[in-house]
């Protein structure tokens, strides 16, 4: 599943238990009739990917919808679920029709070809 908005706010990294569990919250603001503003954790390894991103900027997050069961000690079940984001991609700097190519004119020419150079390529 894909949450496409812009940055509303990020949050700083916080580390947890004796382990260094790493969690960092991001909120998106939707772009549609009604906004909604989606609370999104990145954990671990992914906290990392929110270094470069600024309030404002529009954002695709990949996510993943995480529930989990827990018994309080009173015996009484609850259930809890989470947005997990695990890629985030700047869509301000998507040109349109696809992916970006470098002007031919940013390549350095090759000046040292040799036409007799074995090839070992079968095509």
């Amino acid at each position: 599943m894909e949450v496409q908005g812009k940055i509303k706010m990020i949050g700083e990294t916080k580390t947890f238990g004796n382990n260094g569990f790493r969690k960092r919250e991001v909120v998106v603001t939707t772009e549609e009739q009604y906004p909604q503003h989606i609370l999104i954790e990145f954990v671990q390894d992914k906290c990392d990917l929110l270094n470069n991103y600024g309030v404002g900027q529009p954002v695709k997050i990949g996510v993943n919808l995480r529930g989990r069961e827990w018994v309080n000690p009173q015996g009484e079940t609850k259930y809890f679920n989470s947005i997990q984001g695990w890629r985030i991609e700047n869509l301000a700097a998507q040109p349109q029709g696809g992916a970006p190519v470098p002007p031919a004119d940013q390549f350095e020419p090759a000046n040292d070809l040799n036409d007799e150079d074995y090839d070992d390529l079968p095509f």
